[in-house]
């Protein structure tokens, strides 16, 4: 009878083990983007083609619209303590080729996030300058004039 005791922890601790598995080899960080390759970055000099970035870095995250030609590639990892809990963003890098009208490169740029703000790239939003006017602001502005 007690080897069939032990045979019955011995399943439940391989039950265990094996449900516990899967949260085995997941640290919470992950990468989205662009997986930048450091030696096809050191390949890309000033006078360089379009095509032939085109063929070391292949197609831009995204690219200017104005003030000039230039093509971005976006990097951005997240950490997550939990699997329930809200990403935060570790690092983010944009690595930029700049172009001339003759769409040669100009100059290259590799900006983190020590460069500038973190902004969100899905939200489409551009925050404005000055206060926020809330609704029950606006009507205590409005009830306290006397015209």
């Amino acid at each position: 009878m007690r080897l069939g005791s032990a045979g019955a922890k011995l399943a439940l601790v391989a039950a265990l083990a094996s449900g516990l598995g899967g949260c085995l080899g997941y640290n919470g960080e992950v990468v989205h983007g662009y997986q930048l390759d450091s030696k096809a970055v050191d390949q890309v000099k000033p006078g360089a083609s379009a095509e032939q970035i085109l063929v070391l870095l292949g197609t831009p995250t995204t690219t200017s619209t104005v003030g000039g030609d230039a093509w971005y590639y976006i990097t951005q990892k997240t950490d997550r303590g939990f699997q329930f809990m809200k990403p935060t963003v570790v690092d983010q890098r944009v690595f930029a080729v700049y172009f001339t009208k003759a769409k040669k490169v100009d100059r290259i740029a590799n900006y983190g996030m020590q460069d500038g703000k973190l902004f969100d790239f899905v939200s489409r939003t551009t925050p404005t300058a000055g206060a926020e006017s809330t609704f029950l602001k606006g009507m205590f502005l409005n009830l306290l004039k006397f015209s």
